[in-house]
């Protein structure tokens, strides 16, 4: 099974839901970046269960301890270890699971392959597991800065169920974003939006949607074709999260409904520089930046875990009726949203160190 992701800034991802703890080794991080606990706390507390009543409430600080490769505040260019402890672990609400299959859920397909899985809380399969590559992705983050500082990445929930939120992502600012707790800067939409989340808890059910993702100040030439083209890498990226079952990126599927002269991006010049007239190819032309924004969308689907009676099997092929216990989101986009940045912002790091390693310098 693998645990890693990326070539020039690798991570390796480590720990069960219920288990001692989780964390990530990065390895490939250049030395000199300014880094501390704090930098990457700010954003594993915007990731962390029970921060509101619309997620699970698990209670976990998520504190995070850096075991290797930064000293006196900086980064050596060694390999950096982060772990987060487990303190609020409660692996007897799982009990009914180790011998049922929660429907939808990686139970039954973690057992064909490995023929052994952690059925506490979903081991691996846990969106637990996302602790790591946010805490990397806030390494990520203090790397570009040093080298792309005009880079932006702003994700917000667009959809939940049938509700959509009206977003320019051109000009969404992050403040907006953390306004509310359904992570929607779009504020009487993410009222309804917060409505409809508290309603399916209520009746023990879940809803699914889309996070939409915006990345600003990009620099033309990142991207590694053919098989590396950086929105291919963007794609596997998001897939891999839990709980996503589809991605796009510029116009993304309402593009193939369009004529060639109306889905073309016309190139201008503006000054010095190299613009497109529109944007519909997402910033990627080629499987390369082209210096313009990059827009992508994930879907996730409706959490699997609900409180209603399903038809199941066993381990030991026996039909029966399963009722969840535990806690549980229902709805995972607000905590999503952390998750699709850091996902994006590993990419484009190891991206940009690729480039330089290849080529020796970044334009934009």
């Amino acid at each position: 099974m693998s645990s890693h992701f990326g070539h020039a800034f690798r991570i390796a991802t480590w720990g069960e839901s219920h288990g001692g703890g989780v964390g990530v080794v990065i390895d490939g991080c250049p030395p000199l970046i300014e880094l501390s606990e704090a930098d990457v706390q700010r954003d594993l507390d915007r990731r962390r269960p029970g921060q509101s009543e619309i997620v699970t409430p698990r209670d976990e600080a998520d504190q995070c301890r850096i075991l290797s490769g930064v000293f006196e505040g900086k980064t050596l260019g060694t390999p950096i270890a982060i772990s987060v402890l487990n303190k609020d672990a409660r692996p007897d609400a799982y009990r009914e699971m180790e011998q049922a299959f929660r429907p939808s859920h990686a139970d039954y397909t973690y057992q064909a392959k490995f023929g052994i899985r952690n059925w506490q809380g979903g081991g691996r399969a846990s969106a637990r597991e996302t602790i790591g590559r946010v805490a990397a992705a806030a390494v990520a983050k203090q790397v570009l800065r040093a080298l792309l500082p005009s880079l932006e990445v702003i994700a917000y929930v667009k959809t939940i169920h049938e509700l959509t939120a009206d977003i320019d992502p051109e000009t969404v600012r992050f403040e907006d974003v953390e306004a509310n707790i359904v992570r929607c800067p779009d504020a009487p939409m993410a009222v309804r939006m917060i409505e409809l989340i508290k309603g399916m808890r209520s009746e023990g059910d879940s809803v699914g949607g889309t996070v939409e993702c915006v990345i600003r100040g990009m620099p033309a030439g990142l991207g590694e074709p053919v098989f590396d083209k950086l929105e291919a890498e963007l794609a596997k990226a998001m897939m891999s999260l839990p709980a996503t079952k589809g991605f796009e990126v510029g116009s993304g599927f309402a593009g193939a409904k369009l004529r060639g002269s109306e889905h073309n991006d016309a190139f201008v010049m503006e000054g010095d520089r190299v613009r497109t007239a529109t944007n519909r190819s997402g910033g990627i032309q080629g499987g390369i930046s082209n210096g313009e924004a990059i827009f992508l969308r994930v879907a996730f689907k409706p959490t699997a875990t609900i409180f209603k009676a399903q038809q199941t099997v066993t381990t030991d092929g026996e039909e029966t009726e399963l009722r969840a216990r535990g806690r549980h989101d229902p709805c995972v986009l607000p905590r999503a949203v952390p998750m699709v940045e850091a996902m994006a912002l590993l990419v484009i790091c190891d991206h940009a160190l690729r480039q330089r390693g290849q080529v020796g310098a970044l334009q934009g």
